[in-house]
C-alpha cells in the first residue's frame, strides 16, 4: 500500500543484541568467509542464469535436431540400421558441439554478472575495502554514500545528512531520512533501518548487516530484484526474420521434393529422406547460436580490456559511436590530484616549503570543507598535504553539511568544538565562493582573472571560505552564513599518457571526442589542447547552455568540443543535441545525477572505480579503470566483435548455398540422389565451429579503426552482405556442378560420383572460411594471420576426410567409393577453384569501409 513502510523484525541472530562481536575494526577476512559459507551470497534467487540442463533442453528443442530424429527413425522403418546408428551418432556429436558452445557463452556471462553487481564498502580487518555486493555476510560493518544501493538489511550506527529512497518497497517516492540508532532500545524500523534495494539519495552513513539475501526485508515480501526480459535489438529481429523466411522455404521445398519422388518415381521413404535432407541443407539454424555466442564471447572479450558489458546487446551499437562524450577527471586524467598552489589574499604558496600564514590558513579552512575519511582524491590530496604542513589540531564534531547542488556548486561543512560558535567552511567554484561571501565586483573580477590563469595552467581551481556561527539553529540556507574569501586552492591532475594517442585513433575512426566537465573552463581548455582535441571553437559554459534555444545549441554542438562548468542536469540536454543531429552518442558518468543522461544515451558507460551504484545501473557499459584508453580498447573490439559476425553470416550463407544446390538439382534431373542426412550432419562439424569459434577469434583487421561509424540507421541483412555471400556461395556452387556433370556424363557409379562432389565440397567449405576471413586482404595475406582455431578445424577435418576415403567401413557408412590419386586431385582442384575464383572477384565485391 502506498505510504506505508516495511517494519520487518530481524531474526534473533542477526539483531543488534546479537552483534557484539563486530568491532571498530569490522570482520576479519576468516570470519566473513566462514559466514558466507554458512549464510550463502546475498543475493536473491533468479532465473537470469541459465542451467547445464536447460541449455540441453534448447538444443534438443531446435528443429534441426527434430529433422536429424526424424532421419534416423526413417531410415530404421526401411531396415537401414547401419545408417539410422550412423546418424544418429552425429547428431550427439552436433549436439556436444552446439552444448560446449552454449555452455560457453553462459559462463561468460556469468562472469561478466558477478562483475557488475552492486558494490559495497566493508570494513574488513581494519580496513575499509570494497566488494561485490554478493560477498556481503551478516553482521559486516558497512559505509553507505550518496548514490550507493543498500545491499542489505542494515542497522545505522551513524548517520549523517542521510535520506533513502525506499520506493522499491514501499511505492513511495519521498526520500526518508535516516539517523544513527542510539545504541539503546529497539531500533526505530523507519530512521534506523535501511534497506535492500533501496537507493542512497543523500549523504552518508555507517551501518552494520542485519540481514542479507532472502533474509532481507525484501527477500522475506517476495520482491524480485530480475529486471524483465529487455525487447529484442535489431540485429536479433532480423535475424529472426531471416530464419523465418529460410524456414518456410525449406518447408516448400522439401514438401515438393518428397511429393515428386512419390508421386513421379513412387519412392516415398527416399522421398522423405531427401526432403529431410533439403530441408537440414536449407535451414540456417546457425544464426541463433552464432549471435549469442558472440555477443556473450564479445563481452568477454570487452572486459578483458576493463570495459565490463552490463547488457551484451550494447555490442551491437559500438560499431556505430560517432559522438563520445566524456569526462575529464579521472577520464582523460590519472586522477591523482596534489594541491600546487595555495593564493591567498597575502601570500601564494607555490609547491614549495611550508605555506605562508595567509596560505596556511586556506588550507587549514580547505581541510575542514572535506569529509573526515576523505575517499575522494581532491579531499585526499588537500587532507594529505594538511596533515604534512600544518600543526595537528581538533577539529570538533562535524555537525552538519551542505551538499553541493547545481545552484550552489560548492561543498559547505559545519563544525562544533565545545560550546563556542561553530565554524563553517567551503570549498568550491571560485565564482560561487565570491558570490556566498558577498566579494564586491571589482575585486571578483580581480579574483577570477586569478582563477582563469590558474586554469590556464591545467589546475583545477577551487574556492575557499571560512565563517563562524553562534551555536544555536543553523539557517536552513547557507548563504545566510557570514562567509570570509579566503583564496584560491589549485590541483593538479595530469593528463593520462595514453590519452593523445586514444583521442588521435578515435579522430581516424571517425569517432568525434567531447569533453563536458563541471571544472574551470580555462583548466577544460589546457588539458583538451593537451589530449589532442580541436580547441579552436572555444568552450560553451553552463550558464550559457541554459539560455540556448534548441537551434542555437544545435550550432555549438556542431563545431564546440569542450563544455565546461556543466551541471549534471545538463548533460541530458547534451546527449540529445548531439543524437538529434543524427549522431550515435556514447556518454560516461559516475555521479546519481547523470543517470538520466547515461540512460538517454545510445551506449551509457558508467565510471567502474568512482561511479555510485544507480551510474553503474544505468550504464550499458562499465569502464572498470575509468581509463579513456580503455573506452577506446573497447569501441575497437566492438567493432571486431561485430565485423567478425558479419563475415560469420555471410559464411554462413555462402556456406548453405551449395548444399542447396547439390540436394536439389539431382532429382530434377532424374539423377541419383547425392547427398544423405550423413552428409549434412559432417558438414555441420565443420560449419558450427566455424561460425562461432574460427570467425569469433580472427584479429581485427589492420584499417578497423580508419573505418567510419557504421550507419545505425543500415540494416544488418542488406544487400552487400546478401551479395557477398550469394557470390561466394555460387562460386563454390559451379565447380561443384560441372564435376557432378562431368561425373554423370562419364556414367561413373553413384558412389564414385558422391565421393567425388563430397570431397570437392568439404575442400570448398574449407575455402569459404578463409577466404571470409578477410574482405579487405588478398589470399597470401589471410593465409599468413594466425587462427588456432581454424588450424584445428582444418587439421580435424582432414583427419576425417583420410578416415572416410581409406577405410572401407567409413566409405560405406558415407556411401562413397574409394578415390584414385587422380580423382581425388581433380575434386579437390574443383573445391578450391571456387575460392580461387572468389578471391579474383572480392576487389569489386568486397563491403564498402563502413
Amino acid at each position: 500500500m502506498p505510504g506505508t513502510r516495511p517494519s520487518p523484525d530481524p531474526p534473533s541472530d542477526t539483531a543488534p543484541i546479537g552483534l557484539p562481536d563486530t568491532g571498530a575494526a569490522g570482520l576479519s577476512e576468516a570470519e566473513a568467509l566462514r559466514r558466507l559459507e554458512a549464510q550463502g551470497y546475498n543475493e536473491l534467487p533468479s532465473d537470469g542464469r541459465r542451467s547445464l540442463g536447460r541449455i540441453l533442453l534448447e538444443v534438443l528443442s531446435e528443429p534441426m535436431f527434430m529433422l536429424q530424429l526424424a532421419a534416423g527413425g526413417i531410415y530404421l522403418l526401411i531396415g537401414e540400421a547401419v545408417d539410422a546408428a550412423t546418424v544418429l551418432g552425429f547428431v550427439v556429436i552436433v549436439i556436444g558441439i552446439t552444448f560446449y558452445q552454449s555452455g560457453r557463452a553462459e559462463r561468460a556471462l556469468a562472469a561478466l554478472r558477478e562483475l557488475s553487481s552492486p558494490r559495497a564498502l566493508v570494513m574488513r580487518d581494519g580496513r575499509w575495502r570494497r566488494i561485490a555486493g554478493r560477498e556481503v555476510v551478516m553482521g559486516d560493518r558497512l559505509r553507505l554514500g550518496e548514490g550507493d544501493r543498500v545491499p542489505a538489511d542494515l542497522l545505522l550506527v551513524s548517520a549523517h545528512d542521510l535520506a533513502v529512497d525506499e520506493s522499491p518497497l514501499t511505492g513511495e517516492s519521498v526520500p526518508v531520512d535516516k539517523s544513527a540508532w542510539p545504541g539503546q532500545g529497539s531500533p526505530d524500523t523507519t530512521a534506523h533501518l535501511a534497506y535492500a534495494g533501496c537507493l542512497v539519495v543523500r549523504g552518508q552513513g555507517e551501518s552494520l548487516v542485519l540481514a542479507t539475501g532472502t533474509r532481507s526485508a525484501l527477500g522475506r515480501i517476495g520482491a524480485s530484484l530480475r529486471s524483465l526480459s529487455p525487447p529484442a535489438s535489431p540485429l536479433n529481429r532480423e535475424i529472426r526474420r531471416l530464419v523465418r523466411v529460410f524456414a518456410l522455404a525449406a518447408i516448400g521445398l522439401s514438401a515438393g521434393l518428397v511429393l515428386l519422388h512419390g508421386l513421379r518415381d513412387g519412392q516415398w521413404y527416399e522421398g522423405a529422406l531427401a526432403g529431410i535432407t533439403l530441408a537440414m541443407a536449407i535451414l540456417p539454424e546457425e544464426f541463433p547460436v552464432v549471435f549469442t555466442v558472440f555477443l556473450a564471447l564479445g563481452a568477454w572479450r570487452l572486459a578483458g580490456v576493463r570495459v565490463l558489458t552490463r547488457r551484451p546487446s550494447a555490442i551491437e551499437t559500438l560499431g556505430s559511436v560517432g559522438v563520445a562524450c566524456v569526462d575529464k577527471t579521472g577520464t582523460l586524467t590519472q586522477n591523482r590530484m596534489a594541491v600546487r598552489r595555495l593564493v591567498g589574499a597575502e601570500d601564494d604558496w607555490a609547491g614549495e616549503g611550508r605555506p605562508g600564514p595567509g596560505a596556511a590558513e586556506l588550507l587549514h579552512w580547505a581541510e575542514l570543507a572535506c569529509e573526515p575519511d576523505a575517499i575522494d582524491p581532491m579531499e585526499v590530496a588537500i587532507r594529505e598535504l594538511a596533515s604534512e604542513t600544518l600543526p595537528a589540531s581538533e577539529a570538533g564534531a562535524l555537525v552538519q553539511d551542505y551538499p553541493r547542488t547545481d545552484e550552489r556548486p560548492a561543498m559547505i561543512h559545519v563544525w562544533q568544538d565545545g560550546a563556542g560558535p561553530a565554524r563553517v567552511a567551503l570549498k568550491g567554484a571560485p565564482e560561487c565562493a565570491l558570490r556566498l561571501a558577498g566579494i564586491a565586483a571589482e575585486e571578483q573580477t580581480h579574483w577570477l582573472a586569478r582563477a582563469e590563469a590558474l586554469a590556464g595552467q591545467g589546475l583545477r581551481v577551487l574556492g575557499i571560505a571560512a565563517a563562524h556561527w553562534p551555536d544555536g539553529d543553523r539557517p536552513e540556507d547557507p548563504q545566510h552564513f557570514p562567509f570570509r574569501f579566503l583564496g584560491l586552492l589549485g590541483l593538479a591532475d595530469p593528463l593520462r599518457e595514453e590519452v593523445p594517442a586514444a583521442i588521435a585513433q578515435c579522430r581516424a575512426a571517425g569517432v568525434r571526442v567531447v569533453m563536458i566537465t563541471g571544472d574551470f573552463p580555462a583548466t577544460a581548455l589546457a588539458i583538451a589542447g593537451e589530449a589532442g582535441l580541436d580547441t579552436r571553437e572555444g568552450w560553451l559554459g553552463g550558464d550559457a547552455l541554459e539560455h540556448c534555444s534548441d537551434r542555437e545549441l544545435a550550432t555549438h554542438c556542431a563545431r564546440v568540443n569542450v563544455y565546461a562548468r556543466i551541471r549534471p542536469a545538463q548533460k541530458l540536454r547534451l546527449v540529445r543535441a548531439f543524437q538529434a543531429a543524427g549522431a550515435v552518442v556514447a556518454m560516461t558518468g559516475d555521479g546519481i545525477n547523470d543517470a538520466p543522461a547515461l540512460k538517454a544515451a545510445d551506449i551509457g558507460i558508467a565510471m567502474g572505480q568512482r561511479g555510485t551504484d544507480v551510474a553503474r545501473e544505468a550504464g550499458a557499459l562499465v569502464l572498470l579503470d575509468d581509463n579513456f584508453a580503455s573506452l577506446v580498447a573497447g569501441l575497437r573490439q566492438g567493432r571486431r566483435v561485430l565485423d567478425n559476425l558479419r563475415k560469420a553470416m555471410a559464411y554462413i550463407l555462402a556456406v548453405h548455398l551449395p548444399f542447396v544446390g547439390l540436394a536439389l538439382l539431382p532429382p530434377l534431373l532424374h539423377w541419383p540422389t547425392l547427398f544423405m542426412p550423413v552428409h549434412i550432419l559432417f558438414l555441420e562439424l565443420i560449419i558450427d565451429p566455424a561460425c562461432s569459434l574460427v570467425f569469433e577469434a580472427e584479429e581485427a583487421e589492420a584499417d578497423l579503426m580508419r573505418r567510419p561509424p557504421r550507419d545505425p540507421g543500415r540494416a544488418w541483412f542488406d544487400g552487400q552482405l546478401l551479395g557477398l555471400g550469394l557470390a561466394l556461395g555460387a562460386c563454390a556452387l559451379l565447380p561443384l556442378l560441372a564435376l557432378l556433370a562431368w561425373g554423370q556424363a562419364a556414367g561413373l557409379e553413384a558412389e564414385a560420383v558422391r565421393g567425388q562432389v563430397f570431397l570437392a565440397l568439404v575442400i570448398a567449405d574449407l575455402g569459404m572460411i578463409i577466404s571470409t576471413r578477410a574482405w579487405h586482404a588478398g589470399l597470401w595475406t589471410t593465409l599468413r594471420r594466425p587462427n588456432r582455431f581454424l588450424n584445428g578445424v582444418a587439421a580435424a577435418t582432414l583427419a576425417m576426410l583420410i578416415l572416410i576415403y581409406s577405410q572401407p567401413a567409413l566409405s560405406r557408412l558415407f556411401h562413397v567409393a574409394p578415390l584414385s590419386l587422380a580423382e581425388a586431385l581433380l575434386a579437390i582442384a574443383s573445391g578450391l577453384s571456387g575460392l580461387l575464383a572468389f578471391e579474383c572477384l572480392k576487389p569489386w565485391l568486397k563491403p564498402r569501409r563502413h
